[in-house]
C-alpha cells in the first residue's frame, strides 16, 4: 500500500429520480486514494459556490460505502447494502434526518491496468418524506503513473 495515497481524478456523477423528475449532479475534483486489503479510502475537498470548502472522505469495501463530509455541510452516510441506516445532514440552513437504503453497490478498485469505479443505487428519505431513487457513479483515474 502506498502510505502517501495515489494522486487521482475523480468524477462523482449523482442522479435523483423523485417521482420521474431527474435531477443531476456532476462535479470533478482530484483527490488522495488510499488502498488497503479489503477497504478503498479517498478523501478530496469540493468547492461550494460561496467560495467555503467541505472536505469529503470516502471508505469503499466490498458491500459497503461510507461518505463522512466536513465543513459547512456534515453528514456521515453510510451505505450498507440491504439494510437502512440514518444520519443527521447538517447545513447552513438547517439540519435534515437521512434515512438510507442501499440496494446494490459495484466497485472496481482503481489498478496499473484498469480506472476505478464505483456504482450505486439507494433511496433516501428526507425527513420522512417520500423516498426518493438515487444513482451515484464514482470513477477514478490515476494522475500520474506509479
Amino acid at each position: 500500500m502506498d502510505t502517501n495515497g495515489i494522486s487521482v481524478a475523480l468524477e462523482l456523477h449523482t442522479t435523483i429520480d423523485d417521482h420521474g423528475e431527474a435531477e443531476t449532479n456532476t462535479t470533478k475534483q482530484t483527490g488522495l486514494l488510499y488502498q488497503r486489503e479489503n477497504m478503498d479510502v479517498l478523501t478530496f475537498n469540493e468547492s461550494l459556490e460561496d467560495g467555503s470548502t467541505v472536505k469529503n472522505l470516502m471508505k469503499i469495501e466490498p458491500k459497503k460505502v461510507s461518505i463522512k463530509r466536513t465543513g459547512p455541510i456534515s453528514m456521515h452516510q453510510q451505505f450498507d447494502v440491504n439494510r437502512i441506516t440514518e444520519n443527521v445532514f447538517q447545513h447552513p440552513h438547517g439540519n435534515l434526518h437521512m434515512e438510507t437504503t442501499t440496494t446494490w453497490i459495484d466497485y472496481k478498485p482503481l489498478s496499473a491496468q484498469a480506472n476505478g469505479l464505483l456504482r450505486m443505487h439507494y433511496t433516501v428519505k428526507l425527513n420522512g418524506q417520500d423516498e426518493r431513487k438515487h444513482t451515484l457513479t464514482l470513477s477514478l483515474k490515476e494522475e500520474a503513473p506509479r
